[in-house]
């Protein structure tokens, strides 16, 4: 059983563990010493902070949001956003959130992204913008705390040539296209991105600024009522809308123009006195001495013999009697007494809305015929109600200027028409950005690209009938005074030229004895045959186009009759030589390798349109339209008025303030020496006084065809395009039918070039041309003629 000496063990050269020494188990070699750090169990690995969440209620959180959100940085919280955000704290903060602030670093952090993600100054979560902060907050969240080094920095880049509707959108929902910000984890440290300095040094010359915006491409903003505030219309606009869509037309405007009345001081009652007057006083607008009441229409009835303000619209019942209509409903108008303020400083039309002050006299036999309101009836009784509104003073809503709705520090020794903030500092009108997103950087910009000792300048141009050879004599005029000496080694070249229509004399494509299709084609072969002879012009500028009523298509069908804004662009079909023939000069002068931003464009557009320049820096409305002869035809004549021996005479209307917080005579340049006094009311003509009327109407109303449609037909989803508020920088009037002016009125200037060829095409001082020049640095335009 045992093995024998000298014999080998089979144990041995099979060993077999055993824990039993009787088997004869071998020794086990020591094992070497470990060198490697031993690995540690899964038990022993750093765990993750976890957060209890709780369930927090939203009126424990108010407080802290209304000191964060309200006090801190002027927003307002719906109650459906401070529920998102309770919940939010709840689970990502759990118990911490008053003990450690944890709660308040986050509404801090999603106050400031709310900010600058362009939102509106009411916070609420209906939308995605909300939804994204927190979706983007709760992946750099550890333990219920921002984590500083998490990498959210964000880079948004300025580009002209996207659609700022049709930008990406990133986690924090639609931004406008010039925000610019810095990251969650360094914005509390007040630390600005270094891509900022980069892309401002990229764009170094000032036509890379210069953006035109078409006007089917402009968002549509609806006043929100119950909020107070613009919001975007979340359905894309239409040709061929719902018919409800008419009334909204005309109600946005109510709501611009009512909203606008409400902040002005002059209707706003102080807490120290209870005094109420509805007056309107001779200086051409509202008394500031007592604030002012406004009643609907609705709210007459039972009142007979007693004086209210009105703000109304002027309408033209199906009998053909004057009325006046708002959102509450209608009521005849009687202006056999009534006198306008200014006397003939302005037009009154149907289709605006005015401030109407007298005395409402009731009819119990005629309690109305139950037709509905223009403004669509929203509230009271609407229809039409008995008796008659007899007038007495009549006048225009006054303006508000640029830098009292946005904010804006352009023009800081203005005196503005409201008190507090800016109303609409946030809100992004147009595409390019919010004032107070991008205002403070864009003025930065501008200072350096725009130095005061050059000449910034846009030409502005219209009537160019191209059938016409004097005017083509007349655009060489225009071309060769701003083509530089060639010796000259800094040449100053125009940042943009712009050209309105209508192109041809006579209405385009509307059959015989009109021009057809290939006689309007040669029209603009024959321009690029003139452009060709400026290349370093043409190769150093942007050439912009805007259509008239005789061009096509629209001439096509109307034959010449006004055809509903807005229009669009020339067809490509028409233009493609005048392209080839700016490509050309940017091949002759530029060579191979082009200097970005510097070489020259052209852009079709269209009627009306938007040029902007360094974003919201500064804004020109573009609007070919005789809109002075539809004021004439459709005015409504008052009576003369009935002096007594006592009163005293009427102060003239072209030097009547419209207000008093705003008192300023119209700055009005029509080829005047800068050194020569003001003329005095004696030695205004009566083009001056035509000038300024238009003028004044016009931007009082801030609509740029505040006219029935039957008057001027309307595309009625694209009617927003026409808005003038806020207040653009300049307005553009290419209007045939009006002097040739500049006009400035609260801050913003109005310009008509009248027709290039001053002579008419009648032969007398042919060649001889005139334009506007309007100067982005200064703001100020300039009517000139050169033969």
């Amino acid at each position: 059983m045992f093995p024998k000496p000298g014999r080998p063990s089979v144990l041995a050269e099979n060993p077999i563990p055993s824990s039993s020494p009787a088997f004869g188990t071998p020794v086990h070699p020591i094992p070497p010493r470990r060198t490697a750090p031993i690995k540690a169990p899964p038990i022993l690995k750093p765990a993750k902070p976890t957060v209890l969440p709780i369930l927090l209620p939203p009126a424990t959180l108010r407080p802290l949001a209304f000191r964060t959100f309200t006090k801190k940085h002027n927003l307002t919280l719906t109650s459906s956003a401070l529920q998102a955000l309770a919940t939010f704290i709840g689970r990502q903060c759990g118990s911490g959130w008053r003990e450690e602030g944890l709660a308040e670093k986050v509404l801090e952090e999603v106050a400031k992204s709310w900010k600058k993600s362009g939102g509106q100054v009411i916070v609420d979560a209906d939308g995605e913008m909300l939804k994204g902060i927190l979706k983007t907050l709760e992946g750099s969240m550890s333990g219920g705390r921002l984590n500083q080094g998490s990498g959210l920095s964000r880079q948004v880049s300025f580009n002209f040539t996207a659609d700022a509707n049709a930008q990406d959108l990133n986690a924090l929902g639609a931004r406008p296209a010039l925000d610019t910000h810095s990251s969650f984890g360094i914005s509390s440290l007040e630390v600005e991105d270094k891509e900022k300095d980069e892309e401002e040094d990229s764009l170094k010359h000032p036509r890379e600024w210069i953006k035109v915006i078409n006007a089917f491409d402009q968002p549509k903003l609806i006043y929100n009522t119950s909020q107070r505030h613009f919001e975007k219309s979340t359905t894309k606009p239409s040709l061929f809308p719902d018919p409800s869509h008419k009334t909204d037309l005309f109600r946005q405007r109510y709501h611009v123009v009512h909203q606008r009345i409400l902040r002005n001081e002059a209707f706003q009652t102080p807490t120290f006195s209870g005094a109420r007057s509805a007056t309107l006083n001779r200086s051409g607008s509202v008394t500031n001495t007592q604030p002012n009441t406004i009643t609907p229409i609705a709210n007459l009835l039972g009142r007979s013999g007693t004086g209210h303000m009105l703000l109304s619209m002027l309408t033209v019942s199906p009998a053909g009697a004057l009325s006046l209509s708002d959102l509450t409903g209608t009521i005849a108008l009687d202006i056999q007494h009534a006198q306008p303020f200014p006397p003939t400083g302005a037009y009154f039309t149907p289709g605006m809305i005015v401030l109407v002050e007298g005395t409402y006299e009731e009819d119990y036999g005629n309690l109305g015929d139950g037709s509905s309101s223009t403004l669509g009836n929203t509230g009271g009784i609407g229809g039409t109600i008995g008796g008659k509104f007899i007038a007495f003073s009549v006048a225009h809503p006054p303006a508000e200027r640029r830098s009292a709705t946005l904010g804006s520090t352009a023009d800081k020794t203005a005196k503005t028409d409201i008190t507090g903030p800016a109303a609409f500092g946030w809100t992004d009108f147009i595409g390019v950005g919010s004032e107070r997103a991008t205002g403070a950087r864009m003025s930065r910009i501008a200072s350096r690209l725009l130095p005061p000792t050059t000449a910034h300048n846009i030409v502005l141009a219209s009537d160019l009938h191209l059938d016409i050879p004097a005017t083509l004599t007349a655009l060489r005029t225009l071309l060769r005074t701003y083509s530089p000496d060639p010796i000259d080694p800094h040449p100053v070249y125009p940042l943009a030229i712009i050209l309105m229509g209508n192109f041809s004399s006579k209405a385009s494509l509307a059959g015989v004895p009109s021009a057809g299709s290939i006689e309007y084609k040669e029209h603009f072969d024959a321009l690029a045959s003139v452009l060709a002879d400026f290349p370093q012009l043409i190769a150093h500028t942007s050439l912009v186009f805007v259509p008239g009523d005789n061009d096509a298509w629209a001439s096509a069908f109307s034959a010449g009759a006004a055809t509903p804004l807005p229009r669009k662009p020339v067809p490509a079909l028409f233009t493609n030589r005048i392209r080839r023939a700016v490509a050309e000069a940017n091949r002759e002068v530029w060579g191979a390798g082009k200097a970005k931003g510097k070489e020259g464009d052209v852009i079709w557009t269209s009627n009306p349109s938007r040029l902007t320049w360094f974003g919201v820096k500064g804004e020109m409305a573009i609007l070919r339209d005789n809109i002075a002869g539809r004021l004439r035809r459709t005015s409504i004549r008052f009576g003369a008025p009935s002096q007594d021996a006592d009163d005293e005479e009427l102060p003239d209307a072209s030097m009547i303030p419209q207000n008093s917080e705003t008192q300023e005579a119209m700055d009005i340049d029509i080829s005047q020496a800068a050194d020569a006094p003001p003329p005095t009311q004696e030695q205004v003509d009566s083009e001056t006084l035509t000038a300024r009327a238009l003028t004044r109407t016009l931007l009082s109303q801030s609509y740029l065809s505040p006219f029935p449609l039957s008057v001027r037909p309307l595309h009625w989803d694209y009617a927003h395009t026409l808005n003038l508020y806020p207040l653009p920088t300049a307005v553009v009037l290419a209007d045939s039918e009006a002097p040739p002016f500049v006009v400035k009125y609260h801050g913003c200037t109005v310009m008509n070039p009248g027709s290039i060829d001053e002579s008419g095409g009648r032969g007398r001082r042919e060649g001889r041309a005139r334009w506007v020049e309007y100067d982005i640095g200064t703001g100020t335009g300039t009517v000139r003629t050169e033969e």
